[in-house]
């Protein structure tokens, strides 16, 4: 059974605790496990703090005739000055108790030593020359590196580090223009949703006076000719509003290089669904521009066309019945390669011509399988196909046609991603990383079908001495729940094992092996990292996620809950070594796992 100490507190100052201790996961979240290690650790409770009182308002709501209390939505508005008070208030608790903790500045010197290694972004090709992010260790951004040829010297293209004196402006995505000539480049400030677009001349190194504003949710996708790229923006926020206001009515533009915004081609917009957004981008051939049309968070997705080899086309609708996802990746003239979930929870890659769209003369090229199919590349004019198998990588190969090439040979139970390039490259880079395993990059060589290792970091640990497991236990309506738990070699099953359980269990969201370095100094100190798949992710497929979505949400909760039992059971933990955690949906995984099993 879980324990809690904190079960006798009022509601929010349980939510606050964890909360609070939430914001030191980053950091000193293996202290707190490590301090669960120690005899003489006592809990916050134990150690006689007391919480501040938490005032209550007198809130009732009727929802279909049952009334609901909700006497703390007053703490919703985070910018009142009574929240920043309470907040500060709960501070004044939380951190001396947390800056205490038996060992925490040794704990610090080794994630700091840890965190400082050398890490490569994956390497891509575009316009003719390589591209790749470096991080030297501990710099606020990774810095964009280009090189004209695999043998030759890389130079610094984009140093996000100098964009800002304070490193809050961060680089998001970029695109390289066909002839290779510019590159476009997004960047936000401190932390916000809105981006900016600039151009830079990649020979030179130096921006253009291209400056674009008020974009969300969109990169640019150049056009063949590389006078410019298409891309999604909003209307300008009203002043005050920019960081509250709904963002609503989304203009496809097209910008052509060296003029100013307000001189951009709309293209595309809806008035009458302001809630749709664009996302632009151009077949390999340069003859199409391809729309797709998301709403929110639904999966689901329109796809639209416009024949950019007919001046003044119009945008025309393709697939536009809203039924099911769809992802275009490539074309043979008027003919369209595209994965969908359309009657294939699990996805499939169907061929449909322009001209016909109805599924009725759809062609099945890779059919749905057992494993959930992630995204499929078109590369040395075949498709990579990048699939789930209980929540880890696997890569197949496959002809034009559809038929099996073989399965590329990973390092073993992980996450690859990356194979970027284009249609005739006959070669790729991808990267490969697991708990024990840091990022590394590869590169593939279609011709010989071999992959070789091209940067790999150099992190202060040996991968050998970390245990990577995969097991499957029962969830409470007898569905089975995979989970990865990764511990150092030599582990007791005493129950004593200071153990993190994190969780996400939404959206569509897969959760795969990764390498974390506070993960590994908990796993170094004797604790164990356990992250189940929890339904509502995307593991499965679309009925997996669906499985934990609006009345069905309780799955994922009891998912979690039975993984916790899963690890006490099994000797790994027990409650009171035990720690649960998790991020934006995830911390409402946290909060009502910890209200509905308190013990």
């Amino acid at each position: 059974m879980l324990k809690s100490n904190n079960r006798h507190l009022p509601l929010p100052s349980r939510i606050s605790h964890l909360a609070l201790v939430s914001r030191y996961t980053f950091l000193p979240l293996p202290l707190l496990l490590f301090s669960l290690m120690l005899s003489s650790c006592t809990s916050p409770q134990q150690s006689g703090l007391s919480y501040p009182e938490t005032r209550k308002d007198s809130i009732v709501e009727n929802y279909h005739g049952i009334q609901v209390a909700d006497p703390y939505r007053w703490l919703e508005d985070d910018n009142s000055d009574e929240t920043k008070a309470w907040v500060k208030a709960q501070n004044a608790v939380s951190y001396p108790y947390l800056e205490n903790l038996p060992g925490r500045t040794d704990i610090q010197d080794r994630l700091t030593k840890l965190w400082n290694y050398p890490r490569y972004g994956n390497t891509t090709k575009t316009g003719g020359r390589y591209q790749y992010t470096y991080n030297d260790g501990l710099q606020n951004q990774s810095v964009l590196f280009v090189q004209d040829a695999l043998d030759q010297d890389a130079r610094i293209l984009i140093d996000p580090n100098t964009l800002s004196s304070d490193g809050t402006v961060a680089m998001g995505g970029w695109s390289v223009s066909e002839n290779g000539k510019y590159i476009q480049y997004a960047i936000s400030r401190s932390g916000s949703d809105w981006t900016e677009f600039f151009v830079r001349d990649i020979e030179t190194g130096e921006d253009l006076t291209d400056h674009l504003k008020h974009i969300k949710f969109s990169s640019g996708s150049w056009t063949k000719d590389s006078r410019g790229f298409f891309y999604q923006r909003y209307p300008e926020p009203v002043a005050g509003q920019e960081l509250s206001g709904q963002n609503r009515n989304p203009m496809l533009m097209y910008h052509t290089v060296g003029t100013d915004q307000s001189q951009d081609q709309l293209i595309y917009e809806r008035a009458d669904q302001p809630d749709w957004g664009f996302g632009p981008s151009v077949t390999h051939d340069g003859r199409f521009l391809i729309i797709n049309i998301w709403q929110g968070t639904d999966p689901r997705s329109r796809i639209y066309v416009k024949d950019l080899s007919q001046p003044n086309s119009e945008v025309r609708p393709f697939l536009d019945a809203f039924d099911a996802s769809y992802s275009i990746i490539g074309n043979d003239g008027d003919l369209f390669y595209v994965v969908t979930n359309k009657d294939a929870p699990k996805y499939k890659l169907v061929a449909i011509q322009l001209s016909n769209p109805s599924p009725a003369a759809w062609k099945t090229l890779i059919a749905e399988s057992e494993e959930t199919l992630q995204w499929v590349r078109m590369l040395n004019n075949q498709f990579v196909a990048s699939y789930l198998k209980d929540a880890y990588s696997k890569i197949r190969f496959f002809t034009r046609e559809g038929n099996s090439r073989g399965e590329l040979a990973l390092p073993g139970i992980g996450t690859a991603s990356g194979f970027t390039g284009t249609r005739n490259d006959t070669e790729t880079f991808y990267s490969f990383t697991s708990f024990n395993y840091p990022s590394t990059v590869f590169r593939y060589d279609f011709a010989t079908e071999q992959s070789e290792v091209y940067r790999q970091p150099e992190v202060a640990f040996n991968p050998n001495e970390y245990v990577v497991e995969q097991h499957f236990y029962i969830s409470k309506d007898g569905t089975q729940v995979p989970m990865f738990i990764a511990y150092k070699q030599g582990l007791v099953k005493d129950g004593k094992n200071p153990t993190y359980l994190y969780g996400y269990g939404g959206f569509n969201v897969s959760l795969t092996p990764y390498f974390s370095v506070s993960e590994l100094a908990l796993m170094e100190m004797g604790g164990i990292f356990a992250m189940p798949n929890l339904r509502g992710g995307g593991e499965y497929g679309e009925q997996w996620h669906l499985a934990g979505t609006k009345e069905r949400k309780q799955n994922v909760f009891d998912d979690f809950i039975a993984a916790a039992e899963f690890l006490i059971d099994s000797g790994y933990t027990s409650p009171q070594h035990l720690s649960i955690g998790g991020g934006s949906n995830g911390g409402l995984l946290v909060a009502a796992t910890m209200l509905q099993r308190p013990e």
